[in-house]
């Protein structure tokens, strides 16, 4: 009778060990299962450092989601080209991330990349900036520019080139990340420097430098996005709408709210009031109307499709950096943004 009672006692045990470590795994380890396994599981989605992602926060900090019913695990990426990798690779159900940057990782992603929301333009935040007695982008002729190859600055340099009757060959492109890029500017180790927040500011420490353009010049060449697996659409559309729902009750909390956005924002940024000020300028939030507009086809850089397409020749022609065609047609879906308009 004793030995029936104790191997009863083990027999508990072990059972009470096995169902407490199995709700101890980190919610992270649910981003290895499949979208649509258990709603129960938080839709995992991506965010860094950008001005119009830092909204984001506002959602988490004052109970925005779950206005919506939605179970929403932000995740905080450090390091932007990991948050993208992740995506791509299935490990998370959504992101921030620019247009640029999702058609060269949409190529392969395994569960599909869908652009459902832009956040914001950059308009005026990414620049270039040159050194003294550099003028204008026509000076910048055989001059040296340190530049990271592919992202956002790398695009705004080429139409720029482009707008002045040059092309990339006419400048010597030093491809070095960003932040060491406006360092080895201020160092004086180049002629000029394509950058984004906070490193242009690293920039301008140089004597004498200055801006001689920056993505106020094109508008819309620049969309930051909110970009979800073509998986997560089909399998859970209500919980994409209510994200996208969501994003616009946050523009109505910093509207009504600015103090306080505005202190949830620099905190997640790592940023004091002034730099916060300076950024936000720098950077327009995408209302409804910004949205129907981007989405829709047109003749313009305002225009995604239009953009998409400049984009993907930018980065087949000039850099060479995709192989394959992406599927254009599939990487926008705006029926969460006119589902939207309904509900109004």
């Amino acid at each position: 009778m004793a030995k029936k009672i104790w191997f009863l006692a083990i027999t508990l045990l072990l059972s009470f060990l096995i169902t407490t470590n199995w709700h101890r795994i980190p919610s992270t380890a649910s981003r290895n299962l499949d979208v649509g396994q258990n709603i129960e599981h938080p839709i995992t989605i991506g965010y860094s450092n950008w001005a119009g992602w830092w909204p984001w926060a506002i959602a988490e900090s004052e109970g925005l989601f779950s206005k919506h019913n939605i179970n929403v695990e932000l995740l905080w990426y450090d390091n932007y080209s990991k948050s993208m990798e992740d995506l791509a690779s299935g490990y998370i159900d959504g992101n921030c991330q620019t247009l640029n940057d999702t058609i060269t990782f949409s190529v392969d992603a395994v569960k599909g990349e869908v652009v459902v929301l832009v956040n914001d333009n950059s308009a005026g935040n990414d620049k270039i900036i040159a050194a003294e007695g550099i003028n204008n982008i026509q000076d910048l002729k055989n001059k040296q520019v340190a530049i990271e190859a592919g992202v956002v600055d790398d695009f705004l340099l080429t139409l720029a080139l482009e707008e002045a009757g040059m092309s990339r060959s006419d400048v010597e492109i030093i491809d070095i990340e960003t932040g060491a890029a406006a360092e080895a500017f201020a160092a004086g180790q180049a002629d000029a420097v394509g950058a984004f927040p906070p490193f242009w500011l690293t920039a301008l420490k140089r004597e004498g430098s200055k801006e001689i353009i920056s993505s106020k010049a094109f508008p819309g060449a620049i969309p930051d996005l909110l970009v979800v697996t073509e998986q997560l659409v089909n399998t859970h559309p209500d919980e994409v709408q209510a994200l996208v729902d969501t994003w616009f009750d946050i523009l109505d909390f910093m509207a009504t709210n600015p103090t306080r956005a505005d202190e949830i924002m620099a905190n997640r940024a790592g940023v004091n009031p002034e730099e916060l000020q300076l950024f936000k300028a720098g950077t327009k939030m995408f209302n409804l109307t910004d949205n129907l507009e981007a989405f829709a086809d047109g003749n313009n850089m305002k225009h995604m499709p239009y953009a998409a397409r400049k984009m993907t020749k930018f980065l087949q022609k000039s850099l060479k950096s995709i192989d394959k065609q992406p599927n254009l047609n599939k990487i926008f879906n705006q029926r969460f943004i006119q589902a939207y308009v309904i509900e109004q």
